[in-house]
């Protein structure tokens, strides 16, 4: 896992807001706001943080699903913020995503055998045998039976209709998958099958993950490092032990201080934060988390800190640890 497959440098979406009777900009919502980290090959990265932090809308501008607002993504050394619609559309071969909702994200007018065959066909496979053949065999490696290519997704569950949106991103053997909280919308008994499966996959295929989500307890199973975002910022990133265990940020702490123990006999020492998640149009100056923070000192309102490595592949920005 040392060569990295990506680089993120200073990432960021603003979306516009717009008002007034002729509907002009009148400002802006930073959904992320200057976000750096790399991936290496066959790893699998975690990306937690609370709803609305950021995350999601980090995975898709990866991918130029939506086109970043500024910043740098460099996929295998290339940076894909430059390039032109064709070039992207050639690459997307190698880079895809499992979104979040397995129903919403399949066409209910197509058969399987239709959703899972566009992406060969859009990347060159013109022989309509050769495409019946590769899907039967993609639908049997994520645990589905070859007659299911001629089903409709309402005729399937969560999770089996989760493992044909697995088998769509598997279908030209990318090189990096960007997972949109792919098993939040299942049954926990079915998380679990979908999780051991992608992890299975990933040892097969040698694929690199993206594995966003909001449970700890998912991101710990999977993950090999992990990340935490909050308003749109990466405020923690650290192997995935070294990050449970050892806890930096004042954020951090409190979101596994709420992870829930499996032991009635264990009182945990619960962080709770004060005040609401502020506006992403209108972040605080300095630290995004000061609002919130137990910890806060006066220079957190003031100088916004450096994300920054603090101990052996231990990075965080809090003024903390300056």
């Amino acid at each position: 896992m040392s060569n990295p497959i990506l680089e993120v440098n200073n990432l960021k979406k603003y979306f516009d807001v717009k008002g007034g009777v002729f509907g002009r900009k009148v400002g802006e919502v930073k959904a992320v706001d200057d976000v750096t980290f790399t991936v290496n090959e066959g790893e699998i990265l975690g990306i937690v943080g609370e709803s609305g932090c950021g995350k999601s809308t980090t995975g898709k501008a990866l991918l130029r699903l939506i086109e970043p607002t500024d910043g740098e993504v460099k996929f295998e050394d290339q940076d894909i913020t430059q390039l032109d619609d064709e070039a992207m559309r050639k690459l997307r071969k190698d880079m895809q995503i499992i979104f979040q909702d397995p129903y919403a994200s399949l066409n209910p007018r197509h058969t399987v055998e239709k959703i899972v065959g566009e992406p060969l066909l859009v990347h060159g496979m013109k022989s309509a045998e050769e495409r019946k053949k590769r899907v039967k065999e993609l639908l049997e490696v994520v645990g589905l039976r070859p007659f299911h290519a001629s089903r409709y997704p309402h005729q399937f569950s969560g999770g089996q209709r989760q493992r044909i949106g697995i088998a769509r991103a598997l279908a030209n053997n990318p090189k990096l998958i960007i997972c949109d909280e792919p098993v939040s919308a299942l049954d926990v008994s079915v998380q679990s099958q979908i999780l051991n499966l992608m992890s299975d996959l990933r040892d097969e295929f040698n694929l690199t993950y993206i594995f966003i989500a909001h449970d700890l307890s998912v991101v710990k199973h999977i993950s090999d490092r992990v990340g935490v975002m909050y308003l749109g910022k990466l405020v923690e990133l650290a192997d995935k032990d070294e990050l449970y265990e050892n806890p930096k940020h004042p954020y951090t702490q409190a979101l596994l201080s709420a992870v829930p123990v499996a032991d009635p006999d264990v009182i945990g020492d619960r962080v709770i934060l004060e005040g609401d998640v502020p506006s992403p149009s209108n972040p605080p100056t300095g630290c995004p988390f000061h609002t919130r923070c137990p910890a806060a000192m006066d220079i957190c309102s003031e100088v916004k800190p450096e994300f920054k490595e603090d101990s052996d592949q231990h990075y965080v920005a809090c003024h903390l640890y300056d």
